[in-house]
């Protein structure tokens, strides 16, 4: 049997957030399926909303490629096993093209990926070329094309396509009738959008695709490994020991790729819906709990006694508990949302989170540890108010200036900072217990 020839390769990305990045991403990956394509799909930056949804559009999951975050020979890795047995990887962009440091175009520099801009094309028509040249030029980045988003008829379409002049058009996307819908921390997730697989077909059809246009891009070719290369071992300090991981609609912002770090570290992996009233598993030896949506589920928390309950006897107990973000504010004594409700919480950690109108927080971490840098990121709406002094502060990446608290209290390490596991397995470990 022949080797695989590899894949085609673009970064969707835009001149701004708003552009349709994601709607265009996931009719492309499906309507790629449909056609026998066997395609994967990466998100550009530190995301957890997006890549759910595109996780539902390709039915893969959705790794995170960030070359400081992430780093730039993990990414390689990720795009070079995608390249293995897929024809077809998207790597959708973050924010405008040229926002970020480092920004999505960054990363198609590194790796030499063409970009396919997504034009919202709903308020323009020649001046499409116009962007189009000028997001080419301006790095420069190599263009693979432009897919034409909100196109009112094929007569507009016709416009933007003369105004590209030597940049393709592969496609276009009529203004849709039924879309994505979105919220403040991005798109909602896919369990809270009615009939999303009809949705995501509806995109696949009505989008205009050249399929020889597509067929011409260059192909990323798999990178082979030596002859005498040697499996990468990996220590295993989680080993025997069971991490209880929330996943339900108030805890679902986790990168796929934490949790594949923690169970190549030796834990065992089990979950719970504190949603459900589920009380963290007796067996556990540790407690994660990401970030979500608690905000919007506070009645339910507030009902979910059995899991309260359990979660403090797991602290009294001693047993660590690693909370992010919305993972934390479910432990703070209460929440009050945006519609200036109040809701009882756990508890764990003395204080109040009240929802804000203004984004509170939003950029790249790193948390020094005994073990080195974590890295991550933070992103949120709320603020907790709380007399528990804290052990110590993540360093903002941008600046190089104090960035987000970081609260002990027991067994319980608490922070608005999504960390990002791989960037430092050992610290990882120790969070979770982990033997030295």
């Amino acid at each position: 049997m022949s080797a695989h020839p590899g894949a085609r390769v673009v970064l969707v990305a835009a001149m701004a957030s708003g552009q349709g990045k994601t709607t265009v991403t996931a009719a492309l990956a499906r309507r790629l399926i449909r056609m026998g394509k066997r395609v994967r799909v990466f998100k550009c930056g530190p995301d957890f909303v997006d890549p759910v949804m595109l996780e539902s559009a390709c039915g893969t999951p959705v790794h995170n490629l960030d070359l400081w975050m992430v780093g730039l020979e993990a990414c390689r890795q990720r795009l070079q096993d995608a390249a293995l047995d897929a024809d077809a990887i998207l790597v959708e962009g973050v924010m405008g093209l040229y926002d970020g440091a480092p920004s999505s175009a960054d990363l198609a520099r590194a790796f030499g990926i063409p970009v396919l801009a997504v034009l919202d094309a709903s308020a323009m028509a020649q001046t499409a070329g116009a962007v189009a040249q000028g997001l080419r030029d301006y790095g420069p980045v190599q263009m693979a094309g432009v897919i034409a988003n909100r196109v009112a008829s094929s007569g507009h379409a016709a416009m933007v396509k003369e105004s590209l002049r030597d940049i393709p058009l592969i496609g276009t996307l009529a203004r849709q009738e039924h879309h994505l819908p979105e919220r403040q921390l991005g798109l909602v997730l896919p369990g809270e959008v009615e009939e999303l697989q009809r949705i995501l077909d509806a995109l696949a059809d009505s989008i205009e695709f050249d399929e020889a246009a597509w067929d011409a891009l260059p192909v990323m070719a798999p990178a082979l490994a030596p002859a005498h290369a040697v499996p990468a071992q990996i220590d295993t300090p989680l080993a025997g020991r069971t991490i209880a991981i929330a996943h339900d609609p108030s805890f679902m912002f986790m990168y796929p790729a934490n949790v594949e770090l923690l169970k190549a570290l030796g834990a065992q992996i089990t979950y719970f819906a504190p949603l459900s009233d589920d009380a963290v598993p007796d067996h556990a030896d540790a407690v994660y709990l990401p970030g979500g949506y608690p905000e919007l589920h506070g009645a339910a928390l507030q009902g979910a006694t059995r899991w309260r309950d359990s979660i403090r006897a797991a602290h009294a107990r001693g047993v660590p508990i690693v909370a992010e973000c919305g993972g934390m504010m479910a432990l703070a004594d209460g929440l009050t949302d945006s519609d200036g409700r109040r809701w009882e919480m756990a508890g764990l950690l003395p204080g109040e989170v009240a929802m804000q109108q203004r984004l509170a927080g939003l950029g790249m971490h790193a948390l020094a540890t005994p073990e080195g840098e974590l890295r991550g990121h933070t992103f949120h709406y709320s603020l907790l108010a709380t007399d528990v002094p804290p052990q110590a502060h993540t360093v903002k990446q941008r600046t190089q200036t104090p960035g987000e608290a970081v609260y002990r209290v027991g067994s319980l390490f608490a922070s608005y900072f999504h960390g990002y596991f791989p960037s430092n397995p050992r610290a990882v470990a120790a969070l979770f217990g982990g033997a030295p």
